[in-house]
């Protein structure tokens, strides 16, 4: 039970001095400063890409882009206000790790605009934390089903997957910022750059529906551990005693069936999302009618003509499979456990319609297609032996059942669309943790700059009082004067 396994784009490098102008020398060691902050970025980006992953420092680029992200806002925050100037138009040049190539490496794209670099690091900054979410799982291991954990020890761990699940929402956020607010800002950019004349392709990193869908997954994965949280006390009960009837501590299978439920949606509607920008491949194709002596246009509106990768299409569609399984999981045993002798068909209805779901995806046949790499290869084996564990316990429950109402309930078993209109909606437990742009670090907006305004102020409003007062005259004169009469000479 895990999240998505992010990889990690590079960037190539820039200095900021060589792009700005700032002619009053009020942010010569600002610029500089965010110049180096970014050179910390690319570095821990290049070394996370040589890394081994169990041997990644998440955290460390969690915090290096804790760092930067300030900084940048600081500078567009400048320049904005026209503190600083632009020499000429910047060029960022980062790897679309979203993107789906013949050769299933993450190509190189030069883009203009600042807005470019923000977006590009504020996915970064999601990706860290999601993987970081998902190295703070693995580190727990399967400590619900240990039989020699102690209660205070499986509740440390709860909380360490809390934090998981705090982490994959602050994700989400992330996501939600970038396709609300900075999409919109890179889309004005883009438009004034390509009356430039310049080029600025869209790849699907830089796509709402992508970026939409990305915050849809990162929830479904929290909701995901939320679940294994709620169900940790009684999985190490029912470790003991697997099948029916359920420990006192299961929580309502219910409510667990709306819960994978509302996974299944989410990681559904995702699928959908990030599959939008496919239709762009038509686009690219006729690029390549054009008559070899015609150049393209230099102000490039196309999209660049690539898919999500299929590694992340397949993910999304195992998952939404898995959860659908799993729903149906819950609603049979609720059936079986709370129905009485009336609903014992339609718990083995359900749980017989699990087990043939789960059979399928033990075999790969919710999203097919080849293994991409050695990230994808990790997922597929941790999901194989989650599904393999699901389905010994759908078809402990399902013989349970079956042996119950073969000898005591005799009901018939509904068919699969009588089940199917029984399915309650779902229900969502996890919510996304609003990203709020960070305070810049220098220039407008800032605590400093704030704080000098402040000064500023008060020292022209003590000026202008001063202004005001008789001239000449000093507080040594104004008490000789105090007394009955004082300046009356007879």
């Amino acid at each position: 039970m895990t999240s998505y396994l992010y990889e990690l784009p590079t960037t190539g490098a820039i200095s900021f001095a060589d792009v700005c102008i700032d002619a009053t020398a009020t942010y010569i060691a600002d610029v500089s400063d965010t110049t180096e902050s970014r050179a910390n970025l690319r570095a821990a980006l290049k070394e996370s890409k040589r890394t081994d992953r169990g041997e990644k420092d998440d955290l460390k680029l969690v915090k290096v882009l804790d760092e930067y992200v300030p900084k940048l806002y600081g500078l567009l925050s400048c320049i904005d206000s026209a503190e600083i100037a632009l020499k000429a138009e910047p060029i960022f040049s980062w790897r679309t790790t979203l993107s789906s190539t013949l050769f299933n490496n993450s190509p190189r794209i030069s883009l203009p605009t600042f807005s470019t670099e923000v977006i590009f690091s504020l996915l970064t900054y999601a990706f860290s934390i999601s993987n970081l979410a998902r190295a703070v799982v693995h580190s727990l291991g399967q400590y619900e089903t240990e039989r020699a954990i102690s209660d205070t020890e499986r509740k440390a761990k709860d909380e360490r997957l809390a934090f998981a699940v705090n982490l994959l929402c602050k994700a989400a956020g992330i996501y939600e910022f970038i396709g609300k607010v900075c999409l919109a800002e890179w889309d004005k950019d883009r438009e004034r750059v390509l009356s430039l004349g310049l080029s600025c392709p869209r790849p699907p990193d830089l796509s709402r529906e992508v970026v939409i869908g990305l915050s849809k997954m990162a929830l479904a994965d929290a909701q995901n551990l939320a679940i294994r949280k709620l169900l940790s006390k009684a999985a190490f009960e029912s470790t003991l005693t697997p099948g029916p009837p359920l420990p006192k501590s299961h929580p309502s299978p219910a409510l667990v069936a709306k819960l994978h439920l509302e996974c299944a949606s989410l990681y559904s509607t995702a699928r959908s999302l990030v599959k939008t920008p496919g239709a762009s491949k038509a686009s690219s194709k006729s690029k390549l009618k054009l008559p070899l002596n015609k150049e393209k246009n230099t102000g490039e509106r196309e999209e660049t003509g690539e898919e999500v990768t299929a590694e992340l299409r397949r993910y999304l569609a195992d998952e939404a499979a898995l959860h659908g399984a799993l729903a149906r999981k819950w609603l049979g045993v609720d059936a079986g456990e709370h129905g009485g002798t009336s609903k014992g068909g339609v718990a083995v209805g359900f749980l017989a319609w699990a087990k043939k779901d789960l059979e399928e995806l033990k075999h790969g046949h919710a999203s097919g297609g080849i293994i991409g790499g050695e990230r994808e290869k990790e997922m597929r084996e941790r999901r194989k032996a989650r599904v393999q564990a699901e389905l010994e316990s759908t078809s402990t429950f399902l013989v349970g059942y079956k042996k119950m109402n073969d000898s005591i309930s005799f009901q018939s078993v509904p068919p699969q669309s009588d089940l199917q209109a029984m399915i309650p909606a779902g229900l969502l437990a996890t919510v996304v943790k609003p990203y709020n742009k960070p305070v810049p670090a220098f220039g407008p907006g800032s605590i400093e700059y704030t704080r000098r305004q402040t000064e500023e102020l008060e020292l022209l409003s003590a000026e202008a009082e001063g202004a005001a007062s008789p001239q000449g005259a000093s507080p040594e004169a104004a008490s000789a004067k105090s007394y009955a009469g004082a300046a009356a000479y007879y």
